[in-house]
């Protein structure tokens, strides 16, 4: 079968879609859970695991190019490669993504939109209200969102763009020095999560008729679109908020599981930024939300139809939405423990360790095989940390706080994980 090159327009839409799915949950998280990391520790992590992503991603590419069938999925995949172990670890870690994600869309778009409009809580009936119209845009289906998905993307980038240039004028140039490089053990899952498009894969490689070339290049692009925007956000998110000291700090919004535009939304007391961020959040959340909630509606009928034989609309519909739904209403504050999690165990599973396991397997050379070994430790090594976070097996106390953000009349608090606050050690 011959493969036709790839249209550069085309190629460049698909990269517009990439960039999108990279705009969702994660970048609203990403200045607060590297905050205590610091700009410049969190930026070499964003590198080097933005590098293992994108390989990651050409693995699987490669694999869906070579198959060429419509129905190509991760657990059979897996199954190939790993057998029976590796296609359940592919269903479970896939579910654990999607409703983790469903739950954060959920929990995070209401708290930004009452927090925008004056409320200090998240009322039931905003939570409900948001989740009944997302959820009926990912039912209907709207292919108006697929349609324009190239001008979507250009609304959302001038609302983030407004975002960016209002956020500059409070940057203070000093904060992005402070650093604590052992943070980044609790920064890795949200810096995975920031790019995390793995999902779509299949469905790029069948848009572009197969083409690896193309899709490779897309790819690039797009992952090279989103790494620029969130090194370009998290520069002004560490720039603006205080670690602290305040309601407006990083350690607030860890407290309260807050995404990053609140507290720099009080800071600024714009209603412009406000509205940027409204907008930005509705455009990057519904759309990411519709692309998840139909893939984990595929995965309920199948699971349904499969293995309890029974195919009913209602019934998928509920088990897709009612969980994260509930999550979050009983949990309004889950937004940032929903996003580490799903990073640091459900996409460094499937999109991190899984992949190097199949490319070392197919490697031809010792050098290559070396290279895959690499990359398997440092996703184990991402995930071996998360799961210590998660269990509170990984505590972390910096007795040196105040020394380098010259904090004097402060007794250091200081983040035990980033579901708990301890107190650190006085200077």
């Amino acid at each position: 079968m011959n493969i036709q090159p790839t249209p550069w327009g085309h190629i460049i839409a698909i990269s517009f879609l990439i960039s999108g799915n990279l705009l969702g949950a994660g970048i609203l998280a990403l200045p607060v859970n590297t905050g205590f990391a610091g700009f410049f520790p969190a930026l070499a992590a964003m590198i080097v695991f933005g590098g293992a992503m994108f390989f990651s991603a050409l693995v699987l590419a490669r694999e869906a190019t070579q198959v060429r069938t419509e129905n190509f999925n991760y657990p059979s995949l897996y199954e190939k490669y790993l057998g029976k172990t590796g296609k359940w670890i592919a269903v479970i870690t896939n579910a654990l993504i999607l409703y983790g994600l469903l739950t954060a869309y959920i929990a995070g778009s209401s708290k930004i939109v009452a927090s925008m409009i004056g409320f200090s809580h998240v009322p039931w009936w905003l939570m409900t209200s948001l989740t009944l119209l997302l959820t009926g845009i990912t039912v209907l289906d709207m292919s108006i969102i697929k349609k324009y998905n190239v001008l979507l993307m250009c609304v959302m980038l001038g609302a983030f763009a407004l975002l960016i240039g209002l956020g500059e004028s409070k940057v203070q140039r000093e904060l992005l020095f402070r650093k604590d490089w052992i943070f980044l053990a609790t920064a890795v899952p949200i810096i995975l999560t920031a790019f995390h498009f793995h999902n779509i894969i299949p469905t790029v490689c069948r848009d572009m008729a197969w083409n690896l070339r193309g899709v490779g290049i897309a790819m690039f692009i797009g992952m090279a679109g989103g790494f620029a925007i969130n090194a370009l956000w998290l520069q002004v998110g560490l720039g603006m908020l205080p670690v602290t000291e305040g309601g407006n700090s990083i350690l607030a919004a860890v407290q309260a599981g807050n995404p990053a535009t609140i507290p720099m939304g009080h800071i600024l007391k714009s209603r412009l930024f406000n509205g940027g961020a409204i907008l930005f959040t509705v455009i990057a959340i519904a759309t990411s939300y519709l692309a998840n909630g139909i893939g984990l509606m595929d995965f309920i009928a199948d699971l349904t139809e499969n293995c309890f034989h029974r195919k009913n609309r209602f019934l998928v519909i509920s088990l897709t939405f009612l969980p994260p739904f509930i999550i979050a209403l009983v949990n309004p504050d889950i937004f940032l423990d929903a996003i580490n999690l799903v990073g640091g165990v459900g996409i460094v599973l499937l999109f991190g360790i899984l992949p190097s396991v199949v490319a070392y397997r197919k490697a031809l050379s010792r050098k290559m095989r070396f290279f895959c070994l690499s990359l398997m430790l440092l996703f184990s090594l991402a995930f071996c940390l998360e799961i210590a976070h998660e269990t509170g097996l990984l505590k972390l106390s910096l007795p040196k706080e105040r020394e380098y953000w010259h904090l004097e009349h402060e007794k250091p608090i200081v983040p035990s994980s980033m579901e708990s606050i301890g107190e650190g050690e006085g200077a």
